[in-house]
Order: C-alpha cells, then sequence, then structure tokens
C-alpha cells in the first residue's frame, strides 16, 4: 500500500513564528528517503500553513509525486492548474474548522465541481475527490470523470479513538464500562463495512482509492486490512512522532505498518 505523507504541521509549526523554519521542503526528502511514495499538502483559502510559495517549491523540487488538497475556490484552482502538481484533492472547506471534518457534498456543488473537474483534466492533472464512503457518493464520482477517490476516514478513527483513550467518559460501574466497550467496538465494525463496501463500489466503477483522515499508528492495521485501498495520506500522527523520534524515523515505521 502507498503512502501518502501530509506536511501541513510542517508548516503549522513555522507559522507559529512566522519564521523561516522548519521548512515544508526539506521534509519531503526525509519522507523519499525513508520511502513514502507521495507527498501531500493542503492548500487552504486562508494559506494557514502552506501557502504558494510552498507548493511552487515542492513541485518543482519534490522527486515524488505531489497531491495537493484544495477547495473549488476559483483563484486556488488557476494557481494550481498553472503550477500543475501530479494531483489535486478536492476537499470541502470552512474556514472556521480546524481540519476537514467530513467528504464532499457532491449534490450542493455539483455543477462548479464539473467545471473544476474537467478544467484541471484538460491540462492532465489528476484529480481525486475526498469524500464519505458511500456508494452513490461513489457514483456520482464516476460520472464527473475523476481518477480516484478519497475516503474519509474520520469516523473509524474517533471511534478507535473513544474506545482506546480517555474519551470515554469513566463509568459508574464495570456493567456500564463493558457496554460501553461493546458498542464501540460495534460501530466500529459498521464503519470498517461501510468503508469496505464503498471501495468494492469503487472498483466496480475503475475508480482508484485512497484514504484519510485521523489515521495513526495504533489504528491504520484495520484500514490496511481492507482489500483495494491503494493509497493512504497521513499527516499529523507522522509529524507528531517525529516531535520525539525524528521525521525519517516517523515516516519509515509508519511505511512498515502499511507494509
Amino acid at each position: 500500500m502507498l503512502l501518502g505523507v501530509n506536511i501541513d504541521h510542517i508548516a503549522v509549526l513555522r507559522e507559529a513564528r512566522k519564521v523561516n523554519d522548519p521548512d515544508p521542503l526539506q521534509a519531503v526528502y526525509l519522507a523519499q528517503k525513508a520511502g513514502a511514495n507521495q507527498i501531500t499538502i493542503h492548500l487552504r483559502e486562508d494559506k494557514r500553513h502552506i501557502n504558494e510559495w510552498d507548493v511552487e517549491r515542492i513541485i518543482q523540487n519534490s522527486p515524488l509525486p505531489v497531491n495537493i488538497e484544495c477547495s473549488i475556490d476559483e483563484e486556488i484552482v488557476k494557481f494550481l492548474a498553472e503550477v500543475r502538481p501530479h494531483r489535486v484533492t478536492i476537499v470541502p472547506e470552512k474556514r472556521e474548522e480546524l481540519t476537514t471534518e467530513g467528504g464532499l457534498n457532491l449534490t450542493s456543488i455539483y455543477d462548479a465541481l464539473d467545471n473544476v473537474v474537467h478544467y484541471f483534466k484538460a491540462r492532465e492533472v489528476e484529480v481525486s475527490l475526498f469524500i464519505d464512503p458511500d456508494c452513490e457518493t461513489v457514483k456520482a464520482s464516476k460520472i464527473l470523470g475523476v481518477e480516484w477517490v478519497e475516503f474519509h476516514t474520520g469516523e473509524y478513527a474517533n471511534l478507535y479513538n473513544m474506545l482506546y483513550s480517555n474519551l470515554i467518559h469513566t463509568p459508574h460501574s464495570v456493567k456500564e464500562y463493558e457496554t460501553s466497550r461493546k458498542n464501540l467496538k460495534k460501530a466500529i465494525n459498521t464503519s470498517l463495512k461501510k468503508l469496505q463496501n464503498a471501495v468494492e463500489c469503487a472498483d466496480e466503477y475503475g475508480l482508484k482509492v485512497a484514504a484519510g483522515h485521523g489515521l495513526n499508528y495504533q489504528n491504520v492495521q484495520n484500514i490496511v486490512a481492507i482489500d483495494g485501498i491503494e493509497e493512504l495520506n497521513i499527516g499529523q500522527s507522522i509529524v507528531a512522532r517525529s516531535v520525539f523520534s525524528g521525521f525519517e524515523d516517523a515516516v519509515r515505521d509508519m511505511k512498515r505498518l502499511l507494509s
């Protein structure tokens, strides 16, 4: 399984002090050395971390394919069409959110999305849609003519983290505790089944499948076990581990789990 390393949080750290380091471009070379297959960055409308200067330098210098996450903002679409990354992944975006909270609502923006997809394809840029794992949404993605879909794994990741963290409210009895764990495990299995079904739908329509959001060293293996997913895009957990282990080792550890 391919690993796309999202390096947005390198830029988050840089922007915390508005200085020149750490440089996201340096992370590109370390990721490649550690066995990553792709670099992923999100050019947000508010440029809160990655900016146009980062995008241009990374596309020009990266030894790995570059996948740019973006909204359908006209200014950003035109800029990316000019610099031509290997792929764009169109995501929903809200200025007030900390991170992307779900997949695209294709119905609400279908006509605008259709124009953007054809605009990129005319410039030989691969297009992926970041969507929730749902067969109807997969079908709509196929009709739009994209090559990839990326499934939002946030529901699964949040449930998993609740099961194995202190987010579960302290129960009043052992029975309540066991009931809580049982219900969470059931919900996790249901979420994984939804992902599996969506992957199978994508395969039927001839779409390539990626997945990502909230994946870390503890929960990723259940996703790796789903046959048909070709690529995972993971960022925050890798950057977080790199604080203690170093970036190259953090990428290598994740790649090992995907293998």
